[in-house]
């Protein structure tokens, strides 16, 4: 099956100043789906000109129907047929593939990419986005993970602002508007500690898929919540920040906050500290990012300190969540360690999904393939990809995959 990516939208009319242009890849997963959500509330304000998906048809279908996009992408070839008779008629290019989802990356037809595809995959297509000069609100914090230094250096290369979606980066970046002459002493991102927060090793050898998904604040995807509960998420998220903001590793903290009100904090070299607050909902954060530099109001629900309980901060547990400490261990060696890291774990996260690996034993299957996959000080972006395949290689042997 072909398919033609020649499409040329340069001599459409210029939108609206009023309206940003929005590129929702993943536009079916959690942040994809909320991402529309504030769309379709602020029509004056945003439109969704392309939307991708990897495999769910009938929500892309049912998308595109509403919004209109000038693109659709569909990863998976075989659904391609099924989407574009379905779009017939609607003036939507339908293109399928990964090949193609690097091609809408670079496309006119959007001004913001809302770059919301999980893992690894969320990688190529968000260079491809900044290499055209579009401005990014990245939710996917794999993209950092794997290869922060060469994304970094190409946002600042081509004048690209990366705006972060996640809600403790969102709330870092928040704090630091007017306070860029201001050194900063440490970040401290808040981690609610998920579902087992408290628990100990016997009581997670028996954990399952459905106990480590429902995630008590918030509402993520499946691969999201499981990271969150394994407290991997904010391994990651560690890395991420490095990226983002600049920092050395000593200049990362975490704390356990399970009421999820404040999303992290930042502490000034005068020993100020500055906090974001709000309750735990994505729909700001993804508001935030598009509309930077203004906020634009809306119907969330509001805190109300008089009717809450006390706030609590506690040291994570390292000993009993190991996966945070093979995280910060690769944020201080660097290299291709993070990008080993994010593979294996993406691999034992499915492997748990699909009930062929305990909860347990996705430290086991990271820690295995952090060992085994060689180590590369100052890696290419040709070294990254090799170092990724090769660590989703091994770490799908020892699952049996």
């Amino acid at each position: 099956m072909e398919f033609d990516f020649s499409y040329d939208f340069s001599t459409e009319e210029a939108a609206s100043s009023a309206v940003k242009r929005i590129g929702v890849f993943g536009s079916t997963g959690s942040i994809g789906k909320q991402t529309l959500e504030v769309i379709r509330a602020n029509p004056s304000l945003f439109s969704a000109t392309i939307l991708t998906a990897y495999s769910n048809q009938d929500l892309l279908i049912e998308q595109a129907l509403e919004f209109l996009p000038k693109v659709v992408v569909i990863i998976e070839k075989g659904k391609y047929t099924k989407v574009k008779e379905a779009l017939e008629g609607k003036g939507i290019v339908v293109l399928a593939g990964e090949e193609a989802l690097e091609e809408a990356a670079c496309m006119d037809c959007f001004d913001m990419m809302m770059a919301g595809i999980v893992g690894f995959a969320g990688l190529k297509p968000t260079l491809k986005a900044i290499e055209t000069g579009k401005s990014i609100a990245l939710a996917n914090k794999e993209t950092l993970v794997v290869a922060g230094d060469v994304v970094m250096a190409l946002a600042a290369q081509k004048g690209v602002k990366i705006i972060p979606v996640d809600s403790e980066h969102s709330a870092i970046f928040q704090c630091l508007v007017g306070e860029e002459k201001n050194p900063i002493e440490k970040i401290i991102l808040t981690a609610s500690g998920g579902p087992f927060i408290g628990k100990k090793p016997n009581y997670l050898v028996n954990v399952k898929r459905e106990h480590a998904i429902m995630h008590p604040n918030w509402s993520m995807g499946a691969k999201i919540s499981i990271d969150s509960s394994s407290l991997m998420n904010k391994g990651l998220e560690m890395i991420e920040a490095k990226w983002l903001f600049n920092l050395e590793p000593a200049q990362i903290e975490v704390v356990l906050h399970p009421q999820s009100i404040i999303h992290s904090m930042v502490q000034f070299k005068d020993n100020s500290i500055k906090a974001q607050m709000g309750l735990p909902d994505m729909k700001l954060p993804i508001q935030y990012a598009m509309a930077y530099p203004k906020r634009i109001p809306n119907d969330f629900p509001r805190f109300n300190f008089t009717k809450s309980a006390a706030l609590t901060f506690d040291p994570p547990d390292i000993k009993t969540f190991r996966n945070l400490g093979l995280a910060i261990t690769a944020l201080h060696k660097g290299g291709n360690m993070p990008c080993i890291l994010n593979a294996a774990n993406e691999l034992a996260v499915y492997g748990f999904l699909k009930n062929r690996l305990g909860f347990l034993d996705m430290t086991e299957v990271i820690e295995q393939t952090l060992a085994y996959v060689p180590f590369i000080e100052s890696p290419t972006l040709q070294e990254y990809f090799d170092s990724d395949a090769e660590a989703r290689n091994y770490a799908a042997s020892l699952i049996n995959l």
